[in-house]
């Protein structure tokens, strides 16, 4: 068989175009059914267990995952597992989400009476509104799609991606009636980049105590270079005699000053120095101050505390080795 280039892209696009159309016709399914749905999981005192067999497990796992990491406490149960121990896992205070194109998975519909005997609520989302998934469930929310994105009509994809794009609206509108913010996403993400991201203070990644390249304002410029060199930071921060911040010294500044033929030696740094320098409070998140360097074209910023002390200060670079950019 010879296969074109333009029959890859030709088939691949048909698949996004048969996707793109399930995915508009499950719109018509956000109805009373997935307010109920809602209204049920924010009353709930317990867990959220979401159940799934074959590739419908797959998508009940990434439900479970995003309806966990968006306030809505949640895990993966396996059917198959479940009828041998793990429906121990499961409480009367707990709701149940199972999930099957068809709505004829035996796994699942032999945990039903089980089910029902504890006292436990089911919600179902199926395909088929008349299947016996559907009709056992207190609530039932139809994923139904026309058509396949597999040429077979065998392979799930089409229904898969309606599956996985119900569960992200459920989870996003619960998020969005729990009033969650960034701050609390961050407290369930707290490895990895975007972990950093959102709880990194400033102070997490700035250079404090004697690290921080500080003079005083009657020092020579000299003085004032031989700082910068020495803490690395490509600019020197200058102290009044309260030891309160009132102005900063930069590379960039050396370069203005070399064209104004001054006397490194003689001239006191407080003469040349930028005044009234952009600081930070030790709260603001490290995006917040990558932010305020990306606004204000600025490579190094200080860190101060109420009484404008210095107690830290930071450049680009730290922002890079600290994974906040």
């Amino acid at each position: 068989m010879s296969t074109k280039q333009t029959d890859f892209c030709r088939w691949g696009l048909e698949v996004l175009a048969t996707e793109i159309s399930a995915l508009t016709e499950i719109k018509q399914y956000i109805n009373d059914d997935f307010a109920q749905t809602c209204r049920m999981i924010l009353a709930c005192r317990g867990k959220i267990i979401v159940m799934g067999m074959g590739k419908s497990g797959h998508i009940a796992k990434k439900i479970a995952a995003t309806l966990a990491s968006t306030g809505t406490p949640a895990f993966f149960v396996h059917p198959g597992e479940a009828s041998h121990g793990d429906l121990g896992m499961i409480s009367s205070n707990d709701i149940v989400l199972t999930i099957s194109n068809s709505g004829t998975s035996a796994e699942i519909l032999t945990l039903y009476p089980v089910m029902e005997r504890v006292g436990i609520p089911i919600i179902a989302m199926t395909g088929n509104p008349q299947s016996a998934m559907a009709t056992l469930a207190k609530i039932h929310i139809c994923i139904a799609v026309s058509k396949e994105a597999c040429p077979l009509g065998l392979a799930p994809t089409s229904s898969t991606t309606a599956t996985l794009a119900m569960g992200d609206a459920l989870a996003v509108a619960l998020l969005q009636a729990r009033d969650f913010t960034a701050d609390d996403f961050a407290l369930s993400h707290p490895g990895g980049a975007l972990g950093r991201k959102l709880l990194l203070k400033v102070l997490d990644v700035a250079h404090q105590g004697q690290e921080i390249p500080l003079v005083t304002k009657d020092v020579t410029i000299s003085v004032a270079l031989l700082e910068v060199s020495q803490k690395g930071l490509g600019m020197t921060g200058i102290v009044n005699e309260q030891g309160q911040l009132i102005g900063l010294f930069t590379d960039g500044d050396l370069r203005r000053t070399l064209d104004q033929k001054l006397d490194f030696h003689h001239t006191a740094i407080e003469d040349v120095m930028t005044k009234t320098p952009i600081t930070l409070q030790e709260n603001i998140l490290a995006t917040g101050a990558l932010k305020l360097m990306e606004d204000k074209n600025i490579n190094g910023l200080f860190i101060v505390d109420q009484n404008q002390q210095p107690i830290g200060a930071l450049n680009m670079l730290d922002m890079l080795k600290s994974g906040v950019v």
